[in-house]
Parts: structure tokens; sequence; C-alpha cells
């Protein structure tokens, strides 16, 4: 009987808690949506980085790369923050995005992504800034109330 209920304690919705399926969804939260968009911006440009010309794959395209996982581990950093720590990774995710914007434009100024790949990793990239200014507003806005509310006179 024990054997057969450790046996079956592996055993999830018909699929073995060590199998491969299994381990790839072992939980379910919700992912921020800049997240998602910078996720999914990424496997677009994974696709594309591994075309790219060997003149840039090895260089521009290897920073590019790093900055984009820069990007994402900000973005999910910030995500796991109290609100008022939030600011300077959010920040710092958004330089980083001016940074991309500027190093895809070389990559397709000299011809090594053409205007299809280009114009859609930009205006994703741009979308993916709009967010990031955004979220960085509000934390700014939020700082300055709690400051202001702070500093007030009325203060109890």
């Amino acid at each position: 009987m024990q054997n057969s209920l450790n046996q079956h304690s592996n055993i999830s919705n018909g699929v073995h808690k060590d199998s491969p399926s299994n381990l790839i969804h072992t939980h379910t939260h919700t992912t921020l949506p800049i997240v998602e968009k910078i996720k999914n911006l990424y496997l677009i440009w994974f696709q594309y980085y591994q075309i790219l010309p060997k003149a840039h794959r090895y260089t521009l395209g290897r920073r590019i790369d790093s900055i984009f996982i820069e990007i994402i581990e900000a973005t999910v950093t910030a995500g796991f923050l109290a609100r008022e720590k939030k600011l300077p990774f959010v920040q710092h995710a958004l330089r980083k995005t001016d940074t991309l914007k500027i190093l895809l434009q070389v990559l397709w100024e000299t011809k090594s992504l053409d205007d299809k790949k280009y114009i859609t990793l930009s205006k994703s990239l741009e979308e993916t800034g709009k967010m990031l200014g955004g979220w960085s507003g509000q934390l700014l806005k939020s700082l300055e109330q709690a400051r202001d509310k702070q500093n007030s006179p009325n203060k109890k």
C-alpha cells in the first residue's frame, strides 16, 4: 500500500513529476506584461542573432544579446522588489533599451539586419521603452507623494 501511495504521489494529472514536460511547467505565476513583452522580443531577436553575418554575430550581436538579458534581469528584479526599491532597476532597463535602439540601428545601417527585421525589433523595442517609461513615471510620482506626505506640516 505504501509503495503504491508513493508511486501515486509522484504522478500528477497523468504526468510523472520527474518527466521533462512536468519540470518545464512546475509553477504558475503571473508574469508582468513588460517582462512578457521583453521576453517575446528577445525570442525574435534570438532568431535573427543566429543568422547575423559573422562580422557582427560575435561582436555587436553578442553585445546586443547580453543587453537584452540585462533588461530582462532588471525588469524581473524590479517586479519582485518593494515599490520604493524598484526605480533604479526600471531606470537601468530603460537606459539599456535606449542603448539597444542605437546598436540595432548600427546593425541595420551596416546591412547586417534587413529592413523587415529592423522594423520588427524597433517597433517592439519602442513599445517596451514606453512601458518602462510609464512604469518609471509612476514610481517617481509615488516616491514624490510619499516624500511630500512625510514632509507635510499636517503630519501627525
